[in-house]
């Protein structure tokens, strides 16, 4: 038997809200340390991967693994029911995910537990060329300009700067960060990959959970995007490369 008490449902409601825009189900691995969901969306473009640590909790009772298969939607329409001051207890009762929601009343919800068909996932090793440190906000911004003009974004990394580039039919954007303050830029060399935007959108809500984000690529090969309050949560995304056939 677990259970599972958060004073502060944020990271749970926003990550989870993050989540279900890629995944529409997924298995949480319930172990005496944290709670961890990796997962890919269904047609094998990004993987997600989250984790969230049991030092967040104020009650943490895990005896041994447990693995939660469950509908992401139902999962998140009832954490967005959870006020700010609320707390909010998981608990497992007859082959369902029992969530309390306490605060000026007691809520509580049951969701059936659901096999979900699929081999545990392995985040894969991946090696980069560049890694960028920045704030989350300066790639929202970058993110939000290229998608005007275009669906697809290349970014371009080296040792001085971090230039974000989109081109649609007539217009194009071009998003130059420089290395400074609130940017630290390692990158072994000059470094291109283009990517989806659509899929950049839902990933960069990582935003709601950490004020600083880690951009990892290399050239034609994959983007780790990395949101991680230490100690708290961490919501990392992989997303495939698109490579262009002409």
């Amino acid at each position: 038997m677990m259970k599972l008490t958060l004073s502060d449902p944020k990271y749970l409601k926003e990550g989870v809200s993050i989540i279900s825009e890629l995944v529409t189900e997924g298995t949480f691995k319930i172990t005496p340390d944290n709670i961890e969901l990796i997962a890919m969306d269904p047609a094998n473009v990004a993987m997600v991967v989250f984790k969230l640590m049991g030092s967040t909790f104020t009650e943490y009772d895990v005896k041994k693994p447990e693995f939660l298969g469950i509908n992401l939607n139902n999962l998140k329409q009832v954490l967005k029911r959870a006020k700010t001051n609320d707390s909010v207890t998981l608990e497992v009762e007859e082959n369902k995910l029992k969530i309390t929601l306490k605060g000026t009343s007691t809520r509580t919800f049951h969701l059936p537990l659901i096999d979900v068909e699929e081999k545990e996932q392995k985040v894969p090793d991946l090696k980069f060329a560049a890694t960028i440190t920045t704030d989350s906000e300066i790639l929202n911004e970058a993110i939000e300009d290229a998608d005007i003009v275009g669906e697809s974004v290349s970014f371009i990394a080296d040792s001085k700067r971090f230039l974000v580039s989109a081109t649609g039919d007539l217009n194009k954007a071009n998003i130059d960060i420089d290395a400074g303050e609130s940017t630290k830029i390692t990158a072994t060399s000059k470094v291109k990959s283009k990517y989806s935007i659509e899929y950049l959108k839902k990933m960069i809500q990582g935003s709601k959970l950490s004020s600083k984000v880690k951009i990892e690529f290399a050239k034609d090969y994959p983007l780790k995007l990395d949101y991680v309050e230490k100690n708290k949560v961490q919501l990392a995304f992989v997303l495939a490369p698109r490579v262009d056939n002409d």
